[in-house]
């Protein structure tokens, strides 16, 4: 028996986002102007009349509290801060839903989410954001990876605030030449800077994990790009790595991070899929 088309078509995968900042804007817009398979369901944020305000004529997904936003999609996107990941997580994996997390440094303190996903059926799905040759890292782990690098610079104003800085009582105001401000491991990193190093925790996760691999993170004031360079040294192959990412209008936060969740989403349904 032929099947039609329409008989053997799957329903749009329901998308629900949680955070509206510049990266929520930015998938929103995506997934407005339309992506196969997709439909923006939900979303919500801890300033509801803003976002009210703030959406354009004519969009019309509901507006949620997070913990109701398992209800409404079949895949959630956060685009929150870091301390929010939980809140974010917890409904998302027990009602079985994808999720997929953009501040995943959060993941090194919530490790107790991946054996929910687990336990319910959900999915946590970390984009590329920033790291190029992700995939070149995950083929890498196959063999033996015996030392993973990374040195991150930003302009000083995208460091502004960070837990680490405040606590060492290192002020950047003025400096006129590039200065180190942390060296150690990806784990150390995501607690001292929350908003500014989840490239660094997707490195690790997809290579020798956050303990192994090493950080080194400048304030720069000769530079206006987040800027990452990354060497792997394994069995397989010795590979370098920069990127130079300009800022989004959230100075911790680079353009491609937003561009790089929407390449996950369309990936979700797309017919032909490129990358590991």
């Amino acid at each position: 028996m032929a099947f039609s088309k329409a008989m053997t078509s799957s329903p749009d995968l329901r998308v629900g986002i949680a955070g509206y900042g510049a990266i929520g804007r930015g998938l929103a817009a995506a997934l407005r102007r339309g992506i196969k398979g997709l439909t923006l369901a939900a979303i919500a944020s801890r300033d509801e009349a803003r976002l009210r305000a703030s959406l354009p004529p004519g969009a019309a997904p509901a507006i949620v509290p997070v913990a109701e936003l398992p209800r409404h999609a079949d895949v959630i996107i956060e685009c929150a801060p870091a301390a929010a990941l939980p809140a974010i997580a917890v409904p998302a994996l027990e009602a079985g839903r994808m999720l997929v997390v953009l501040s995943c440094g959060a993941l090194l303190d919530n490790e107790h989410l991946i054996g929910l996903a687990e336990q319910h059926g959900g999915r946590i799905l970390v984009p590329t954001g920033a790291l190029l040759g992700l995939d070149a890292v995950l083929a890498a782990r196959e063999g033996e990876i015996s030392s993973v690098t990374m040195k991150s610079s930003k302009p000083p104003r995208g460091l502004v605030g960070a837990p680490y800085l405040v606590a060492h009582k290192i002020e950047l105001e003025g400096i006129k030449e590039p200065v180190r401000v942390f060296e150690g491991s990806a784990r150390e990193a995501a607690r001292g800077f929350p908003a500014n190093v989840n490239v660094a925790v997707a490195l690790s996760l997809a290579g020798i994990g956050p303990d192994r691999t090493r950080i080194a993170i400048w304030a720069d004031p000769t530079i206006t790009r987040n800027t990452h360079v990354i060497e792997v040294e394994s069995d397989a192959a010795r590979f370098s790595m920069r990127i130079e990412g300009v800022p989004s209008e959230n100075p911790r936060t680079g353009k491609i991070t937003a561009q790089s969740g929407i390449a996950l989403l369309r990936k979700l349904r797309a017919p032909l899929a490129v990358g590991t």
